[in-house]
């Protein structure tokens, strides 16, 4: 019986991972090479480790290398120990960012005020208004040019925080320009502090209510009325001077005796306008069943949908085969799609046999409509 043959160890051909370099394997390193401290990331991670040893360890070294990072490294890992924060025991990462962010000269705040992560650039901007980072000009800018809600107040609210006197106009051309709503009533406000009231008159038109509120009370606080703007403004007889929030305007610190001068914009030729003239009307609580009807017509679909709503309350009133009639396919969907919400506010059995009929329709939104009133 052959005798069998020992069993032998062969060494792979790529060395260890465990192995020591030894003299002939070793490299002399590149000329400016860098050598890098333990990973960053896995040492963030594992600073919210469940046991204490591990976390412990993370933590020390995390501590002792994160201030040794460039800006611009400290960035790129910045989300990481952000998202760390939100485990169980994660806050400690985002202490040591916040230290670093805090530190003069603020290098590696300013690294991180464009970044591309929303909750880094959150972090900073917050950290940036509390130390007075940038002067008023440049978060000035930044409110109204940064794309998030979030660092967009917290940068108007620092700028008209530090805003001197005599620099106003740096800080408030930015902001009364920006598209936020809520970044244009910051600066509206600002305008009673700065003693210019009469910049605040535009603004009383404004499409965003909260800009208009903002308006109102700035021209209030000088003994300016807007109530009389608002009536010379829609009584305008030039259809391109009429300003597109002034009818809801209007109707926001008038009477139901304003209603007369609601009544003929809904016919301007400005569907903008047309749509804001049926709310102001709604906010004045001014129904005329027989005018509003027509206005289901109009080829606007924000007029439609003002008109739709006002009717709603009274939908009773509006004959059924007027309804139907809107109903046919050559129809706009947003004229299809008004009846139908009239007819389910009318209810009854006819009304639900005529919306069952739709449930086949070759429109996806009018199936879909329909069959929500089932």
């Amino acid at each position: 019986m052959p005798c069998p043959r020992p069993r032998t160890t062969l060494s792979p051909p790529w060395p260890s991972p465990c192995a020591t370099p030894t003299a002939t394997s070793a490299r002399p390193p590149s000329p400016g090479f860098r050598p890098a401290p333990p990973c960053s990331p896995s040492s963030a991670i594992r600073c919210a480790d469940w046991a204490a040893p591990v976390r412990d360890r993370a933590r020390e070294l995390l501590r002792a290398e994160l201030p040794a990072r460039t800006p611009q490294e400290l960035a790129a890992l910045a989300p990481l120990l952000l998202r760390i924060d939100r485990r169980e025991r994660g806050t400690f990462a985002a202490g040591l960012l916040e230290t670093a962010l805090r530190t003069p000269p603020y290098d590696h705040l300013k690294a991180q005020l464009g970044s591309a992560d929303r909750d880094t650039r959150r972090f900073a901007h917050r950290i940036a208004a509390a130390e007075k980072v940038l002067d008023p000009a440049e978060f000035a800018r930044t409110a109204a040019q940064d794309p998030d809600v979030v660092v967009q107040s917290c940068c108007a609210e620092a700028a008209l925080a530090g805003v001197l006197p005599d620099a106003y106009d740096e800080v408030l051309g930015p902001l009364l320009a920006a598209r936020n709503p809520q970044v244009r009533a910051a600066g509206v406000t600002a305008l009673r502090k700065a003693e210019r009231p009469v910049e605040a008159e535009p603004f009383l038109a404004d499409r965003s209510p909260v800009v208009r509120a903002c308006a109102r009370y700035v021209v209030r606080q000088y003994d300016i009325d807007p109530l009389p703007v608002y009536r010379a403004w829609c009584a305008e007889r030039d259809p391109a001077a009429l300003p597109i929030g002034a009818p809801i305007g209007l109707a926001e610190c008038g009477s139901r005796q304003d209603a007369g001068l609601l009544w003929p914009l809904t016919e301007h030729p400005d569907p903008a306008i047309r749509s804001r003239a049926v709310a102001g009307l709604r906010a004045l609580d001014v129904f005329d069943t027989g005018r509003l009807i027509p206005l289901l017509d109009d080829p606007s679909p924000a007029v439609t949908r003002e008109t739709v709503a006002s009717l709603i309350p009274s939908a009773r009133r509006i004959p059924v085969d007027h309804l139907v009639d809107r109903l046919t396919p050559d129809r706009p969907r947003h004229h299809r799609l008004a009846s139908i919400r009239l007819l389910a506010a009318q209810g009854g059995f006819r009304q639900l046999r005529i919306l069952r009929t739709l449930l086949e329709d070759e429109d996806t939104k009018v199936r879909e409509w329909a069959g929500q009133t089932r």
